[in-house]
């Protein structure tokens, strides 16, 4: 299974690639009336709509084959088992540490340790719901 999606993944960047250089080489549709009345374009190598036709075909079956490209991806990405639950279900709970004030906050210096009855309760949950908005 991995072997057909890297296959898959290089022929969408592969493809990808060869879109965008197409898209840069092709002229805008502004040229096309220069070549009509006789400009340089019309000696190429195409002809004078050739190179348009050509290179717009080949960007369409590009454009499709990233898109097959890209489905397939999708499929295969949602297809595989789940080998672990939600990323933010493992992550840890962290208990800030209580913050110093006074001297304490100097660096250099100590302060006195304070008892343990001194240490301020944690400030209570805000309210939701219909307690948030305020009144007039």
């Amino acid at each position: 299974m991995n072997v057909v999606l890297t296959v898959v993944l290089a022929v969408q960047m592969i493809s990808a690639l060869v879109m965008i250089g197409l898209i840069l080489v092709q002229h805008g549709k502004g040229a096309d009336m220069g070549a009509a009345f006789g400009s340089g374009g019309s000696g190429s190598l195409f002809g004078a709509t050739g190179s348009a036709n050509f290179l717009s075909r080949t960007t369409g079956i590009m454009a499709a084959l990233f898109f097959a490209c890209t489905l397939l991806l999708a499929y295969f990405g949602n297809a595989q088992p789940r080998t672990g639950s939600s990323v933010l279900e493992g992550a840890a709970i962290t208990v800030p540490a209580p913050a110093t004030t006074g001297a304490a906050q100097i660096p250099g210096t100590t302060a006195p340790a304070a008892p343990a009855a001194a240490v301020p309760a944690p400030p209570a949950p805000a309210a939701s719901g219909a307690a948030q908005i305020p009144s007039k």
